[in-house]
């Protein structure tokens, strides 16, 4: 009886924190949903416009990248990018002030805000990269109030509030366990598998309760029989980890060549060159037949479905827009765009192939850049799976992930999400070394006889 009182099941402060997580996650599964509707919405409406004239874009786009800088520069300047990087950092540096800093309930509105407001002037932004954000915000903000700051136990909110956030913006619960394994902590903690496997059923729950059971893309019937077609594997993932390396390096800040460059100009007037990247997308989209604006996910749903409306130019186009987002500094995510440029250059590959299918070889290309621009190969794979409904395609997916995770990492050597987040520390570190440097006084002589 000694025994079984002391068990954790009974314990009252253990019930405590299972009952923040799982109203943490139902308040992150909600988020999301709303995060999604919203965001649809707005970039509907930024369609809406566009329709009425093309040149709208060349005053709407450019003055809202300026606007999202400005406001990005002081107190919000946490919600720059993607998210990702941020949760990143905060679960790595044990600091309270730090993860404050870049977890509050007022960054996590923020994010959501601005983001919102990005895909409102045609950014080539995604929701779900700020959506994790967000969640990992509300777990550790809920357990920070009621009393879990120990360094240890914030982490674990955290994480759970991290790999919630991509499982209800996908609705791909597998990917935001496998998320949390390989991209957020490269480890799984014994102890963490339940609680962070009931975060992510809680929040998947509440999204699969308001948007109902679907696939991301829709249920795609494709396969890709052994033989002469897997060629698309080969070809995938070679081009998708070339790419998707590129891409990661292009967006990590350097001192060096046209990253230290981009770096300088952005220093120096980071408004205006904030503008003229909105006006290098708004140029762009004029030479895609759909435009370049937004998630990219109608055109990447239209190519893997096979009926494409987009040009086969596409993927190269939306590759250089997503960068010119990117480096912006503007809030928003990669993920969703990454992948309307996987299937771009799925479609390409797909046209040198024509005895394979061909949905098939974009399912295959969208993995492949995915892979290459995170360099999480499982993560990409049971994304790709889990957004398509599709079990067939498992082996070459894995295949091609692999494969482009390897050519990647020749190309960009610290994964894109590591990298950002580890400039976040690098920054915090010399700040907190400044803070710390003791100050240097006058000797007696120097004080009196100045």
């Amino acid at each position: 009886m000694r025994q079984l009182g002391q068990h954790e099941w009974l314990s009252p402060s253990e019930w405590r924190r299972r009952l923040l997580f799982w109203t943490g996650a139902i308040a992150v599964g909600l988020s999301a949903v709303f995060f999604a509707k919203a965001a649809d919405y707005a970039f509907e409406v930024f369609h809406s416009v566009v329709e009425r004239g093309w040149w709208w874009p060349l005053l709407i786009t450019p003055a809202t990248f300026a606007l999202l800088c400005w406001l990005t520069q002081g107190a919000l300047k946490a919600t720059r990018g993607s998210g990702i990087p941020q949760a990143i950092a905060a679960l790595k540096v044990e600091d309270e002030t730090f993860r404050t800093r870049l977890l509050s309930l007022r960054v996590a509105v923020g994010k959501m805000a601005l983001t919102l407001a990005a895909l409102l002037g045609g950014a080539s932004v995604g929701r779900e990269g700020p959506t994790v954000h967000v969640g990992a915000g509300i777990l550790y903000s809920l357990g920070r109030r009621f009393g879990f700051s120990d360094p240890t136990a914030a982490g674990r909110f955290i994480l759970a509030g991290s790999a919630a956030g991509l499982a209800a913006a996908f609705n791909t619960p597998l990917a935001g366990v496998v998320f949390a394994i390989e991209e957020m902590s490269g480890t799984f903690e014994h102890r963490m598998s339940g609680t962070l496997l009931t975060a992510v059923i809680v929040a998947g729950v509440v999204s699969l309760g308001i948007m109902g059971n679907y696939a991301y893309f829709g249920d795609i019937t494709a396969s890709l029989p052994l033989g002469k077609a897997w060629l698309a594997v080969l070809l995938t993932g070679a081009i998708g980890g070339l790419a998707g390396g590129l891409f990661a390096r292009m967006i990590v800040p350097d001192a060096r060549g046209l990253r230290g460059l981009v770096a300088r100009l952005r220093a120096r007037q980071p408004i205006v060159f904030a503008a003229a990247c909105g006006l290098a997308l708004v140029l762009l989209s004029l030479l895609s037949q759909q435009g370049l604006y937004g998630t990219g996910y109608a055109q990447a749903r239209d190519i893997l479905q096979g009926h494409p409306h987009t040009g086969p130019a596409f993927g190269l186009l939306k590759f250089l827009g997503n960068i010119a987002s990117s480096w912006a500094g503007i809030p928003g995510g990669i993920f969703s765009p990454a992948l309307a440029v996987g299937a771009g250059l799925g479609e390409n590959v797909a046209s040198l192939l024509p005895g394979a299918d061909a949905p098939a070889v974009v399912l295959l290309g969208m993995a492949a850049y995915l892979a290459g621009v995170t360099q999480a190969p499982l993560t990409a794979a049971v994304i790709s799976l889990e957004l398509t409904a599709n079990r067939q395609m498992a082996l070459p997916i894995m295949a091609a992930c692999l494969l482009a995770r390897a050519v990647s990492s020749l190309v960009c050597r610290v994964p894109v999400y590591k990298a950002l987040a580890n400039n976040l520390i690098a920054g915090y570190e010399e700040e907190r070394a400044k803070r710390d440097a003791p100050v240097a006084t006058p000797d007696k002589e120097e004080a009196v006889h100045p």
